[in-house]
């Protein structure tokens, strides 16, 4: 009974991303604790929060036990908050699990300040540990290995997203675990069998999701239209409930949509369904190297029909510095990929992430790592440091003007320039970089003020026509309030309202739908 009066014997625990970001494994822990739940509690914080913050809060319920998930984007916070703990809860068995202390053990130090680490699928495993620990019978070695679970026997967690949760995050769902792709710079390629939740199980949850009130679904299934029939039932099953401000985001394999799923997709209205199509590379022989086999007749196919026969928000992604690959040959493909007019196009740098085979090619191709997450190439064999730079800086500002909706025609004004939008954003990424200095904490309208100069001064456009440009950029993402005093010159004599059609929509989305 002593114990219970100081708090709960078990705590769950880890560090998000963002406070939007709900943490979804830490709610299938604690789903699956069986008798143990009642004993369980779980918070949440985000990397923001100073360590000494956070080791405060979860000393002020001193657990026995305390399950933390270690991930690329928290693993330096949480390895300064494990320390701290470790002199401030010198009683307290500490339980790491997470993708980012699954693999490459022995090597890390925070797995050396822990009492014992789960690797793989920790749903089941964490209980089962707590049990023993509790009973006494802790296992003597630190490594616990939990590899796969059977999906259809785990307590599913949508009950766990409180009302404050379904108000302000991210509600994340998953039908399906695993991958069949063997891309080697991914971890999906280490979870081969795909084990899809059992479907009526799983449309129940929904339902009691949409009964209280989630509109936003975020899949984190790897390859959501891998089983046709499965994701047709799915997505059916949304669209007989469709209303208003209903937004479904979906991870999809670019080059499998069959006629059946192009049918239902149709009948969405614009700005409900978000496509995130990891099409990574267009070159077949880095392709090749990496084990990520496509067919890019058919993705061409596929993104030609959702950005013409359907309102789908299409995500596109691709990786710089993969090995083989050479900074014109990315060029080539990124173009590619800007005629196939995606919406977003998300331009990543290859990270080498704990486990996986990507480490084969270290020597022919001369990969150098940054030695700390989130383990970023900082250069190859065919790529100096020089150039990984300037495309990173790149991938910064692309999002900031194009990816954000803001800068529609000043996008397109800005890769216009020699007919090469990846070579013209260079161009304007250097020549900005060299003004600003930074890539981030840039106010919007300090980059208008830029954007402006740079077409006017070194683009060769007028600044009549930029401005006009700019000035209708602002209204069409629904930023008027916001235009700068310099471009009211140049808002045309009438000026549309924004339209209200998508104002359900996240906003990001909702500027390119206006668009």
């Amino acid at each position: 009974m002593a114990v219970a009066t100081m708090g709960p014997m078990i705590l769950l625990a880890t560090l998000n991303a963002r406070y939007l970001h709900a943490a979804f494994g830490l709610r299938y822990l604690l789903a699956n604790m069986g008798e143990l739940r009642g004993q369980t509690r779980m918070l949440e914080f985000d990397i923001n929060q100073r360590p000494l913050d956070i080791a405060e809060k979860i000393a002020a319920h001193t657990p026995r036990i305390l399950g933390l998930g270690v991930y690329i984007w928290n693993a330096t916070e949480t390895l300064e908050l494990v320390s701290l703990l470790r002199r401030i809860l010198p009683e307290t068995k500490i339980v790491l699990g997470g993708p980012e202390v699954s693999y490459e053990t022995a090597e890390q130090e925070i797995v050396a300040l822990a009492d014992y680490v789960i690797t793989g699928e920790a749903d089941l495993a964490f209980a089962q540990l707590c049990r023993r620990i509790l009973a006494g019978e802790a296992p003597a070695e630190k490594i616990v290995e939990a590899g796969y679970v059977d999906v259809a026997a785990l307590t599913l967690p949508y009950d766990l997203y409180t009302p404050d949760d379904i108000a302000h995050r991210i509600v994340y769902v998953e039908a399906s675990r695993g991958c069949p792709y063997t891309c080697e710079f991914c971890l999906s390629s280490l979870d081969i069998p795909v084990r899809a939740f059992p479907l009526e199980k799983f449309l129940a949850a929904m339902q009691s999701l949409l009964d209280r009130g989630v509109r936003h679904f975020k899949f984190v299934d790897r390859t959501f239209n891998l089983n046709a029939p499965v994701s047709r039932a799915i997505m059916g099953f949304f669209l007989d409930r469709h209303t208003p401000g209903m937004f479904l985001h979906f991870e999809m394999v670019p080059d499998r949509l069959p006629d059946a799923l192009k049918d239902l997709i149709r009948r969405f209205p614009p700005g409900a369904l978000q496509f995130e199509v990891g099409i990574q590379t267009f070159d077949g022989t880095v392709g090749g190297l990496i084990s990520r086999r496509q067919n890019f007749d058919k993705i061409a196919e596929n993104l030609r029909f959702l950005r013409e026969e359907s309102g789908v928000h299409v995500h596109a992604d691709l990786i710089f510095g993969l090995p083989g690959e050479t900074l014109g040959s990315f060029a080539e493909g990124f173009n590619r990929l800007v005629a196939m007019n995606p919406q977003e196009i998300q331009l990543g740098m290859l990270k080498r992430l704990r486990g996986t085979p990507i480490i084969r090619h270290d020597a022919e191709w001369s990969m150098v790592y940054a030695a700390h997450p989130p383990y970023e190439v900082l250069s190859t064999r065919l790529i100096d440091f020089s150039t990984m730079q300037r495309v990173r800086r790149v991938a910064k500002y692309w999002d900031l003007v194009a990816n954000s909706g803001n800068f529609p025609a000043i996008t397109r004004m800005i890769w216009s320039r020699n007919g090469k939008p990846f070579e013209s954003f260079l161009d304007f990424s250097d020549w900005l970089f060299a003004r600003l200095g930074r890539t981030d904490s840039i106010a919007l309208n300090t980059l208008a003020a830029k954007c402006f100069e740079y077409l006017t001064r070194e683009a060769g456009f007028s600044e009549d026509e930029t401005g006009a440009a700019m000035a209708t950029d602002f209204i069409v993402s629904g930023r008027a309030s916001a235009l700068p005093d310099f471009l009211r010159p140049y808002l045309p004599e009438r000026t549309a309202a924004p339209s209200s059609s998508h104002h359900h929509t996240p906003k990001r989305q909702a500027r390119h739908v206006k668009a």
